[in-house]
């Protein structure tokens, strides 16, 4: 099954809520995790949302983060370097809930990280979905155009 793919623009609302748009909701319907029914996450599903050191934020789904959270968990808590990055990981970390009306909502930190006041873009990027605050992200693409050749060459 395709993942998260498609670019989206939404806003964020007085209260600090992002509205999952509906394309990217229907993949979770698919994959059973939010179809309305209560769930072990809650009754309309759960996201969780990490910090990411480019200034945006991820939003993954609890199957996927189940994967990569094993991962962590098996990281020592006696190796220094391991311990280490677990702190770094879970310090970004949170769990959501979506609302009736397919809303998240960000925690002030969350917002503040990713520069994020009124609009973003949400893109759908496979596993996952990429939050931006749009002039950050315009930066970045526009500060990088010169670099999709060689980058899509060295791993394509």
């Amino acid at each position: 099954m395709t993942g998260f793919i498609g670019k989206e623009r939404h806003s964020i609302d007085e209260k600090g809520r992002l509205m999952i748009p509906a394309r990217f909701r229907r993949k979770f319907a698919d994959a059973g995790s939010c179809d309305g029914g209560a769930s072990e996450y809650g009754r309309f599903g759960a996201l969780y949302v990490m910090k990411t050191s480019d200034g945006s934020l991820e939003l993954y789904e609890p199957s996927v983060w189940e994967g990569m959270g094993k991962s962590i968990s098996a990281l020592s808590d006696f190796n220094p370097e391991e311990r280490l990055l677990k702190t770094l990981m879970y310090e970004c970390l949170e769990m959501v809930e979506l609302d009736r009306q397919g809303r998240i909502p960000l925690s002030r930190e969350f917002l503040e990280h990713a520069g994020i006041s009124g609009e973003v873009v949400i893109l759908g990027a496979d596993t996952k979905m990429i939050v931006w605050e749009p002039a950050r992200l315009r930066g970045v693409v526009d500060g990088s155009s010169g670099r999709f050749a060689a980058l899509a060459g060295r791993y394509f």
